[in-house]
C-alpha cells in the first residue's frame, strides 16, 4: 500500500516587485482578478485536499464564508466560496479561540503538526501566508513555490518572500494566464 503524502504549495499572487500587499494594506486594484482569472484560481480551489492559513490570511478570507449569499456577486465568484467553503482548513494561530465552518485551530508545536498533516493528506496543499510559508520553508516542508505575477509595481509592502532563511530554488515552469498575470512555478533545489 502507498503511503500517503501531501504536497504543499505556496502560492499567491505577487506584484512585479515581489509584494502580496501594498504598503497601506491589501489593494486589489493592482490583483484583483478578472472572471477568466478567476475561473482558473477556482479550478485551483476545486483540486485542493486542504488549505493551511496563518492568522491573518485567514481572517482576510473568510469572507467567503458567507459571500455566496449576497445576491449581487457573480456566478464565478459564488462557485469560488463554495469551493473554498468544501475545502477542509487549517488555521495556524495561538490567539484565535476558534475557527468557522470546516477549519480547525492548530497552535503549539506547528511544525510537528504540519509534518503530521503533510504525511496524512494525499492530494496538494495550500499553505496561505507569508510568514507561515517562511516557516514551513525554513523546515523543509514547501514542494513549490508559485508566484502569480501581476504586471504592477507597488513600490512596496508584504513581500511574497518573507524575511527568514534564504532559499535555493531551482525552476519548474512558466505559464501565461489571465489578466496579464505569469506563473512562475520553483521547488526548493
Amino acid at each position: 500500500m502507498e503511503a500517503l503524502m501531501g504536497k504543499m504549495i505556496y502560492g499567491l499572487l505577487t506584484s512585479l516587485d515581489g509584494y502580496i500587499e501594498a504598503p497601506e494594506g491589501v489593494d486589489s486594484r493592482w490583483s484583483g482578478p478578472d472572471e477568466e482569472l478567476h475561473l482558473y484560481f477556482n479550478e485551483m480551489q476545486r483540486n485542493l485536499a486542504l488549505d493551511i492559513y496563518g492568522r491573518r490570511m485567514y481572517e482576510v478570507m473568510r469572507v467567503w464564508d458567507t459571500y455566496d449569499r449576497d445576491p449581487s456577486i457573480k456566478a464565478f465568484e459564488r462557485k469560488f466560496a463554495q469551493l473554498w467553503q468544501q475545502t477542509p482548513k487549517v488555521v495556524v494561530s495561538t490567539t484565535l479561540q476558534e475557527a468557522g465552518p470546516n477549519a480547525r485551530l492548530v497552535g503549539g508545536d506547528v511544525e510537528a503538526a504540519a509534518r503530521a498533516l503533510k504525511a496524512q493528506t494525499d492530494g496538494d496543499i495550500s499553505v496561505c501566508g507569508a510568514e507561515l510559508a517562511a516557516s514551513f520553508g525554513r523546515w523543509g516542508l514547501i514542494d513549490e513555490y508559485q508566484l502569480f505575477v501581476y504586471p504592477s509595481v507597488v513600490g512596496g509592502g508584504k513581500p511574497y518572500f518573507a524575511h527568514g532563511a534564504p532559499l535555493n530554488l531551482k525552476p519548474l515552469g512558466t505559464e501565461r494566464l489571465p489578466n496579464d498575470v505569469v506563473l512562475l512555478r520553483y521547488a526548493p533545489a
